[in-house]
C-alpha cells in the first residue's frame, strides 16, 4: 500500500501524522511511505530522518493526496484541502465529523473511506486512539486556564495555589475520564483546590484511591454542577460521548452568574464543546470572553507540544495503520471490531449512526458497509 503522511495545514498545527518508527515499520512490511516535505518539522523531526527509513519526500501536497492509497493525518482535512478528497482514498485520522457537517458532506459526495481515531473503540468501551491526546489535552488544560486566570490575560488574578494564608484556586473538572483525570492530576500538582465531577460512580471511586482523597469527587448532576460552577475559578469541560456531539453541561445562565474573571476551558471542543457558549478557537487567537468570563477553547489543544503528541500518538495508530495497510481496510476491519468502529462514512454513506443524527441524515449499518 502507498501510505501519504501530509503537512498539517489547521491553525497552528505542529504535530505529524506519523514518527521515522512508523516509517521503518510500514517500509519494512513491505508498503510505500510518502512523506510531503517538511510535514514533521513543527515536531522536530527532519526529512533526513524519515529518509533514512525508507520514507520518499514528495515537495507537493496534491502530488502526495493523488499518488496514496491511505493518507494518516492528525487533524480532520479542512476546506483548502476538500478538493484531494477522492473514491478510492482511505483517509486515516481524527475526524469528529459530529461538530463538522461541512466536512462529513464532503466526505460523503466524494466517496471517501474515513476511518476516524476517535471512534475506534475496544470491547471495554476504551478510545485507544483518542487516549494519549486525551492525556495531553488533559495535561496542558490546567496550564492554560492558569494562564488565563493572569489578570492581564483578562482573569481574577488568581494563583493556582501554594500561597500561604491564601485561598488556592477552586477547579472543577467536569468528566472523569482519561483527560478529566489528567486534568485533576495536573491542577493538583500546581496546588489548587480540586472538584471531580461525573455520573460514573466507578471513576469516582478511582479517582478516591489514585488521589488519596485529595480531589473531592462528586456525581454529576444539573444541580451539581451549577453548585460547583458558580464557585469555581476554573472550569475544565472533558465530557464525551463517543463519536456524538458533547452534551452542553454548563448553559449560558450560569455563566452569568459566575465569579468576575473566571476561566472556562472547553477540551471537549472537538465535538462541539460542553459549554453552550463554546466556539472552537485557535492557539492564535485562544480565548473570548462570555458575560464577565474568559473561554479557552482551542480545537487542537494537543498541537501546542507536537514533540510528545507525535510520538504518543503514533505509539497508539501505527498497529491499526499496519493493519490496514496489509490486509486492506476492509478485511482487516471485518477481523478487527473495534477498527471496524472506526468507519465513518464509505461509498458516499454515513456509516457511524451518531454522524448521521448530529444532522438529521441517512446512515447504513457498519455491516452492510463491511460487506
Amino acid at each position: 500500500m502507498k501510505v501519504g503522511i501530509p503537512t498539517e495545514v489547521k491553525n497552528n498545527e505542529f504535530r505529524v501524522g506519523i514518527t521515522p518508527v512508523g516509517v521503518h515499520e510500514l517500509c519494512r512490511r513491505g508498503h510505500e511511505v510518502y512523506l510531503e516535505q517538511g510535514a514533521g518539522l513543527g515536531s522536530s523531526i527532519t526529512d533526513d530522518e524519515y529518509r533514512a527509513q525508507g520514507a520518499r519526500i514528495v515537495p507537493d501536497a496534491d502530488e502526495l493526496w493523488g499518488e496514496s492509497d491511505m493518507v494518516m493525518k492528525v487533524k480532520e482535512p479542512v476546506e483548502q484541502e476538500y478538493h484531494r478528497l477522492r473514491e478510492g482514498l482511505v483517509l486515516f485520522t481524527y475526524l469528529h465529523l459530529a461538530a463538522d457537517e461541512p466536512l462529513t458532506r464532503e466526505l460523503v459526495e466524494r466517496r471517501v473511506t474515513s476511518v476516524a481515531y476517535e471512534t475506534v473503540q475496544l470491547p471495554s468501551g476504551l478510545l485507544p486512539l483518542l487516549y494519549p491526546m486525551s492525556e495531553v489535552a488533559g495535561c496542558l488544560a490546567p496550564q492554560v486556564g492558569a494562564h488565563s486566570m493572569m489578570r492581564a490575560q483578562g482573569g481574577r488574578g488568581v494563583l493556582m495555589g501554594g500561597v500561604g494564608g491564601v485561598a488556592s484556586a477552586k477547579v472543577v473538572v467536569l468528566g472523569a475520564g482519561v483527560a478529566g483525570q489528567n486534568a485533576a492530576n495536573i491542577a493538583l500538582g500546581m496546588g489548587a483546590d480540586v472538584t471531580l465531577l461525573d455520573t460514573d460512580l466507578d471513576k469516582l471511586r478511582m479517582s478516591f484511591w489514585r488521589y488519596d482523597n485529595r480531589v473531592a469527587q462528586i456525581a454529576s448532576s444539573t444541580m451539581a454542577v451549577r453548585e460547583q460552577v458558580l464557585q469555581a475559578d476554573l472550569v475544565i469541560g472533558t465530557v464525551l460521548v463517543p463519536g456524538a456531539k458533547a452534551p452542553k453541561l454548563v448553559t449560558d445562565e450560569m455563566v452569568s452568574q459566575m465569579k468576575p474573571g473566571s476561566v472556562l476551558v472547553d477540551v471537549a471542543i472537538d465535538q462541539g464543546g460542553c459549554f453552550e457558549n463554546s466556539r472552537p478557537t485557535t492557539h492564535a487567537d485562544p480565548i473570548f470572553q462570555v458575560h464577565d468570563s474568559i473561554y479557552y477553547c482551542v480545537a487542537n489543544m494537543p498541537g501546542a507540544v507536537p514533540h510528545t503528541s507525535t510520538w504518543a500518538l503514533t505509539n497508539a495508530t501505527l498497529p491499526y495503520a499496519t493493519t490496514l495497510a496489509d490486509r486492506g481496510w476492509q478485511a482487516a476491519m471485518q477481523a478487527d471490531d473495534a477498527l471496524a468502529r472506526g468507519l465513518n462514512t464509505h461509498g458516499g454513506q454515513i456509516t457511524y449512526a451518531a454522524v448521521a443524527e448530529a444532522f438529521g441524515m441517512a446512515s447504513i449499518p457498519l455491516a452492510e458497509a463491511l460487506s
